[in-house]
């Protein structure tokens, strides 16, 4: 797929009807998935997409399940395998957000707790991360159930892994702009084959009635942060903002956000509302017919003039009037955020 340089180098040029935004475009978007079974499986319920060592997608479902896609640049998809997850006692998680390690097992998170566990490719369990007691779910902690751990990124190297929170957790105060200030917690190893172990905490400032359904790192740094948000009759806003952890204060003492904390600085790259629908067909009242619940995300690789290409996948909950959409999307970043 476009995680390959040949098929990369196969891609048209963008081309300005395909423009979301002076820096991002749509190249395609299929629905090839939806409502499909693989060996008597839901390919569905997809909230994570992660780019394997062999070059296939990782795409994990909320239901317990990672499947491997091969995903050719036309956004053809086809399962090759299906792997289910469980937790240390054999039950099912909530498992929102997948990264392929260096060593090829999966970090993968789960809301219940929240957690991050280790897995080999075969799904067996090899271990969990350490977490905050203020990030579990109340009452043993501060968050709210289904809104904790929703995205996941591992930065250049291997040594810092990002878990982003999805709404804030009770104390936590809105910034002076009315934006909602969601906690991203990270873990630091020594080497990229160590123990991750607990590290600094950071404010992400998400926009009023959104919050944040994934990230991905960029390669340089920074990360690219998904904002979704839904309202009933109207349908669901999608943007994609890049944000920079890179001066923002550690808020892991602080008890109630803002506290003074210096947050995470961001910048607008899209609003998919603005892309073209390409033809696609909403199953619901929607903004544009494109969008749908989108959580998934992964860059796939880069053009020759080093645009980033990224591969979205929308959640379709098993629900009749929503849609497993694939999307692909080229972007430009900019130099500062």
């Amino acid at each position: 797929m476009g995680v390959t340089d040949a098929s990369a180098a196969a891609r048209p040029a963008p081309d300005a009807r395909h423009a979301c935004s002076a820096s991002t475009s749509l190249d395609g978007f299929s629905d090839a998935l939806d409502k499909t079974l693989f060996h008597g499986t839901v390919v569905g319920n997809l909230s994570g997409l992660a780019v394997d060592t062999d070059g296939t997608v990782a795409a994990l479902s909320d239901r317990s399940q990672l499947f491997s896609l091969k995903v050719d640049r036309h956004l053809a998809a086809a399962p090759t395998r299906v792997v289910p997850l469980a937790d240390e006692k054999g039950a099912q998680l909530d498992s929102e957000a997948v990264v392929v390690d260096r060593d090829g097992s999966r970090l993968i998170t789960s809301e219940i707790e929240p957690s991050v566990r280790r897995y080999d490719r075969d799904g067996h369990l090899l271990g969990r991360l350490p977490v905050p007691d203020a990030l579990r779910v109340a009452p043993a902690g501060r968050a709210l159930s289904n809104a904790t751990f929703e995205g996941l990124a591992l930065q250049p190297g291997g040594r810092t892994l990002i878990a982003s929170m999805e709404a804030p957790l009770a104390g936590d105060a809105k910034d002076t702009a009315g934006r909602t200030l969601l906690r991203f917690q990270t873990w630091q190893r020594e080497s990229a084959k160590g123990e991750f172990r607990l590290a600094g905490q950071y404010a992400y400032p998400a926009e009023p009635n959104a919050g944040v359904s994934e990230i991905t790192a960029t390669g340089d740094g920074r990360l690219l942060v998904l904002e979704r948000g839904f309202t009933a009759g109207v349908g669901n806003s999608v943007r994609l903002f890049l944000a920079d952890p890179r001066g923002a204060s550690d808020v892991s003492g602080v008890a109630s956000l803002p506290g003074g904390a210096r947050v995470l600085r961001k910048t607008l790259l899209a609003d998919l509302a603005a892309c073209p629908s390409l033809g696609a067909k909403a199953k619901q009242p929607q903004p544009n017919p494109l969008l749908d619940n989108i959580e998934g995300l992964a860059v796939t690789g880069r053009t020759r003039d080093g645009r980033l290409r990224l591969l979205l996948v929308s959640d379709d909950n098993e629900n009749p009037v929503q849609t497993t959409r694939l999307y692909a999307l080229t972007v430009r970043l900019p130099r500062h955020v």
